[in-house]
């Protein structure tokens, strides 16, 4: 199982960015994808949750309408818009996937948010 984050960087308050993750070495359509993300000293928590369409999502209450997941079942990518960024969204972003109980996840993209 490959995941390969890209698209973090440095940005103020307000900003937005787009985070991307290609996915290999399983069937991606048929899995959920999970975007985590973990700041400075603190332990990882779930963002967003997409099932196998865009049709099913979750987001954490504290990115509810700020942040999108979507996902290119052709191009076994998912992705996590991020818009409105606050300081507190300051962290390292990871996508996740849970293959029969095995859970991956690889080195994630900084995301940095200040003034």
């Amino acid at each position: 199982v490959q995941l390969v984050e890209s698209g973090g960087g440095s940005v103020q308050p307000g900003g937005s960015l787009r985070l991307s993750c290609a996915a290999s070495g399983f069937t991606f359509s048929r899995y959920g994808m999970t975007w985590v993300r973990q700041a400075p000293g603190k332990e990882r928590v779930v963002v967003a949750i997409s099932g196998v369409s865009d049709q099913i999502t979750y987001y954490a209450p504290s990115v509810n309408g700020r942040f999108s997941i979507f996902r290119d079942n052709v191009k076994n990518t998912v992705y996590l818009q991020v818009n409105s960024l606050k300081p507190e969204d300051t962290a390292v972003y990871y996508c996740h996937v849970n293959i029969g109980g095995s859970e991956y996840w690889r080195q994630g993209t900084q995301v940095t948010v200040s003034s």
